[in-house]
C-alpha cells in the first residue's frame, strides 16, 4: 500500500529530513560545516563537513553513535518549540572562530567535535540539563547553560566553573527570554569576548510574569505545566545584561529605560547591545565598555509605528563600518556607515554574514522572489539571479548557495569558491506530487496571489474555493518556491481551486505594506483576501463563489474564524486552526507592536478580537488546537467557542492532546489534514471523498 501525501509530509517533516542545514563556513573559506540525517525519513541529525578543495564529505558526529537525543530538559524542550524544530539528534551547534571546534547538546550532556582534525567527537563531563553550548572564540573554553546557571568547561584541564549562579528562584543566566526567542529571533542569552576570557550574560527574571497552567486533560493525573507568559498588557520578565569574567565577578551593562534586550554582538570592534522601548517605537544600538558596563548610543532608528527587527544587523565591516538595515524611502534598505547603498526597488530582507568588508544579503525585487546579493565598495551583486527563494553563507571567499523554485523539488545546496563549484548533497525525499502553481498580481494594491487547481481538472468545469492563507506579519505564502505549495496542492487535488494571497501586513512589499495592519488586524487583512478572491475569479471563471471555504494556522486559523464570522456572504465554512481569538491572550512583543497597549488602546484589542463576533456565526466553523499549546494557548479556541454556545451557534472543535503549536506526530499531522478535507466537502456540500473517480469530486488520495 503506498502511503498518502499527508502521511509521508508528517514522516519527512514537511520534506526536510536529509537536507542539509544550519551551515557554517570556516574563515579561510576551505571547509562547510552543515547538519543532515542519513536519509529522508529519518529524523536523527548528525553533523558534517564539507572539503571544498575535494569535494568528499565526512560524518563528524553520528547522534545514533553517542546516544541519540534522549530525555531534554525543559528549557531545550522550549528553546525548540520557540525555533519550531521538529528533528532530533544534533539540532544545532556552535563553533569557534576558526571553526575547527564544535559543540553541541545530546540528551542534555556535552559534546564537542573536532572539526578540522578527524579526531572522534568526546562526551564531556557537566552536571547534565546541558543546553546551548558555545566554545570561545579561541577554542579553549566551552560555555553551556544547565539549571539556570552558566558553566565554563576548560578543555585542556577538564576544570568546570559556574560563573553566573541563579540569585533567585525565577533567575536564569545565559538563556533568551520568551519573547525573546519567539518573537525577536534571538535564540542565544550569553556571548564570548573576542579574546574568550569574558561573557556578556543575559539575567532574566520572569518573577514578574503571570503564571500559566497548561493542564494534560486526557491524563487528570499529571501536574500541569506552569509557564510564565506575558500577554499582552502584563508584565514582561526582567532582562539585565553583565558582563562575567571566567572567576565570576559581574560588571552590569547600563542600556538604559528600555524594555526588550534586542541583540548583543561581541566582536573586534567592541560589544554592541540592541535595546527597544516596549511600544517597540524606537531601536537604540548601544556601544557598551566591558570594563564599566557603560553605554554610548551609536545608532537609533525612530518610527510612529514600530521599527522593525531584521535578522543579522547590526554588524560590522572588517574596516569597521557600522552595517544596519533601515526603512527609508519606502524601502528597507542596506545601510553602511549611514549611507543606504540599495536602492528603493530592492527590500532588503537580512544580512547573512560579513566577510571582511563584503556583507552578504537577502532580498527581493519581486516578493515572490528571495534573491541573495553582495556589497562591497564596488558596488552591489545579485549572487541569485533565478526566480526562487534563496539563502546562503559567506566566508573567506567562499560562498554557499541554498535555492529553491518553481520548478523542482526540495533545495540544492551549491558552494562556490573560485573556480571550483560543489553540491553538497541532499538526501530529501521527493514529494511525488505533480504541481502547477500560477502567481498573479491581482487588484489596485496589486496583492501577490498563487492559484493551484486539481491536476486533473478539466477547463470549463466549476471548482469549489478554498482560500489557504497565513495572511499575516512575519510569513509569506505566496513565493516562487514549490515546497512552499504542497500541502495547497494536495487540497486542489481533493477537489479545490485553492487561492492563497498575501496580503498588507505580509513582508516583502516594504514598510507602507506591511504597516497597514497598525491599530487593525482585522480589517485590511480580510479586506485583502476578499478583493483578491473576486479579482482571480474575474478572470478564473471555473472558480465557484457559491462554494467558498478557508483555512489556516496560528494567524491564518484567525484569518480563517474571521472571515466566517465577519462575510459570511463571501466565506462558506472554514476551518480555523489554533487561532488568535482574543488578543488580550496573547503576547506584549507582537501583539502591542500592532495594537499597542490593551489599557491605553481598548477600542483596537475589541475591534481585531473575535469573541464578540460569535453571535454573528451563520456558517459550519471546525476549530482545531493542540492542548499542549503554550504559544497560542487552547483558552483561545475555548473561549471562542464558549461565546459560540452561549449564543446558540452550532460549531466544531477538535481538541488535539500533547500537540503544541506544531503537529509533528505523524498520524496526527496526517489525519488532521484528512479531516479537514471531509468537514470543508460536507459543508459545502460536496459529495463524499471517492464518489467519483474524476470530475469536480477528484480521485481519492
Amino acid at each position: 500500500m503506498v502511503d498518502s501525501f499527508p502521511r509521508r509530509q508528517a514522516r519527512t517533516r514537511r520534506f526536510t529530513l536529509g537536507a542539509p542545514r544550519s551551515l557554517t563556513v570556516s574563515p579561510d573559506g576551505s571547509r562547510v560545516v552543515f547538519l543532515r540525517s542519513r536519509g529522508g525519513t529519518d529524523p536523527v541529525t548528525c553533523l558534517w563537513v564539507l572539503d571544498v578543495a575535494s569535494g568528499r564529505e565526512h560524518l563528524v558526529a553520528d547522534a545514533r553513535l553517542l546516544g541519540e537525543d534522549g530525555d531534554l530538559p525543559p528549557e531545550e524542550r522550549a528553546r525548540r518549540e520557540r525555533s519550531r524544530e521538529q528533528a532530533g539528534g544534533i539540532v544545532g551547534y556552535a563553533t569557534d572562530r576558526a571553526v575547527t571546534t564544535a559543540a553541541f547538546s545530546l540528551a542534555g550532556q556535552l559534546h564537542v567535535a573536532d572539526l578540522a582534525g578527524g579526531a572522534p567527537p568526546r562526551h564531556l563531563p557537566s552536571p547534565g540539563g546541558v543546553i546551548d553550548p558555545h566554545p570561545d572564540p579561541l577554542g579553549r573554553r566551552v560555555a553551556y547553560v544547565s539549571a539556570g546557571a552558566l558553566h565554563v568547561h576548560d578543555l585542556a584541564s577538564g576544570a568546570t566553573t559556574t560563573v553566573a549562579q541563579p540569585d533567585g528562584p525565577d533567575v536564569t543566566h545565559g538563556l533568551a527570554d520568551f519573547v525573546a526567542a519567539e518573537e525577536m529571533g534571538r535564540m542565544r542569552g550569553f556571548w564570548w569576548a573576542p579574546d574568550g576570557d569574558r561573557l556578556a550574560v543575559a539575567r532574566v527574571d520572569t518573577s514578574p510574569v503571570q503564571r500559566w497552567h497548561i493542564a494534560d486533560p486526557e491524563n487528570p493525573g499529571r501536574t500541569p505545566a506552569v509557564v510564565a507568559y506575558p500577554a499582552a498588557g502584563t508584565p514582561n520578565a526582567l532582562v539585565g545584561l553583565d558582563v562575567v569574567a571566567l572567576d565570576g565577578t559581574r560588571v552590569p551593562v547600563s542600556h538604559g529605560d528600555d524594555e526588550y534586550l534586542v541583540r548583543v554582538t561581541w566582536g573586534v570592534h567592541g560589544l554592541l547591545v540592541t535595546t527597544a522601548p516596549r511600544d517597540q517605537t524606537a531601536l537604540r544600538t548601544l556601544r557598551v565598555d566591558p570594563r564599566t558596563g557603560a553605554a554610548t548610543t551609536v545608532h537609533e532608528q525612530t518610527d510612529p509605528a514600530w521599527v522593525d527587527v531584521v535578522p543579522g544587523v547590526p554588524a560590522h565591516t572588517a574596516s569597521g563600518a557600522l552595517v544596519t538595515v533601515e526603512a527609508r524611502d519606502g524601502a528597507h534598505r542596506l545601510v553602511v556607515d549611514g549611507q543606504a547603498v540599495t536602492p528603493p526597488a530592492v527590500q532588503v530582507r537580512e544580512v547573512v554574514d560579513v566577510d571582511e568588508d563584503v556583507v552578504l544579503f537577502r532580498a527581493s525585487t519581486d516578493p515572490v522572489s528571495v534573491g541573495l546579493w553582495t556589497w562591497d565598495r564596488d558596488g552591489l551583486v545579485e549572487v541569485a539571479t533565478t526566480p526562487g527563494v534563496h539563502a546562503g553563507r559567506r566566508a573567506g571567499g567562499t560562498t554557499v548557495v541554498t535555492s529553491g523554485d518553481l520548478r523542482s523539488d526540495g533545495a540544492r545546496t551549491v558552494v562556490r569558491r573560485g573556480e571550483v563549484e560543489r553540491t553538497v548533497t541532499s538526501l530529501a525525499e521527493a514529494p511525488g506530487l505533480e504541481s502547477a502553481v500560477a502567481l498573479f498580481e491581482v487588484g489596485e494594491r496589486g496583492l501577490r496571489t498563487a492559484v493551484l487547481l486539481p491536476s486533473w481538472h478539466t477547463p470549463g468545469t466549476k471548482l469549489p474555493v478554498l482560500m489557504d492563507p497565513y495572511g499575516g506579519p512575519h510569513a509569506q505564502r505566496v513565493t516562487a518556491l514549490r515546497a512552499a505549495h504542497l500541502t495547497s496542492q494536495w487540497f486542489a487535488d481533493q477537489g479545490f481551486a485553492v487561492v492563497v494571497v498575501d496580503g498588507r501586513g505580509t513582508p516583502g512589499r516594504g514598510p507602507e505594506f506591511e504597516k497597514a495592519v497598525h491599530g487593525d488586524l482585522a480589517s485590511p487583512v480580510l479586506e485583502d483576501q476578499v478583493d483578491a478572491l473576486h479579482a482571480v475569479a474575474a478572470s478564473l471563471p471555473d472558480l465557484d463563489l457559491t462554494r467558498v471555504g478557508i483555512r489556516g494556522w496560528s494567524f491564518g486559523g484567525y484569518l480563517a474564524a474571521l472571515a466566517v464570522l465577519r462575510r459570511p456572504d463571501v466565506f462558506h465554512a472554514a476551518v480555523a486552526g489554533a487561532p488568535v481569538t482574543d488578543w488580550g491572550l496573547y503576547d506584549t512583543h507582537y501583539t502591542e507592536r500592532y495594537l499597542g497597549h490593551p489599557a491605553q488602546h481598548p477600542d483596537a484589542y475589541a475591534h481585531s478580537s473575535l469573541i464578540a463576533d460569535a453571535p454573528s456565526l451563520a456558517r459550519p466553523l471546525l476549530l482545531v488546537h493542540g492542548l499542549a499549546d503554550d504559544n497560542v494557548v487552547a483558552a483561545h479556541t475555548l473561549r471562542l467557542s464558549s461565546a459560540l454556545l452561549a449564543a446558540g451557534r452550532p460549531h466544531s472543535v477538535l481538541p488535539l492532546s500533547g500537540v503544541t503549536h506544531m503537529t509533528p506526530q505523524e498520524v496526527v499531522a496526517e489525519n488532521l489534514l484528512l479531516l479537514q478535507v471531509q468537514f470543508l466537502r460536507t459543508a459545502l456540500g460536496l459529495p463524499p471523498q471517492g464518489a467519483a473517480s474524476s470530475g469536480p469530486s477528484g480521485p481519492a488520495d
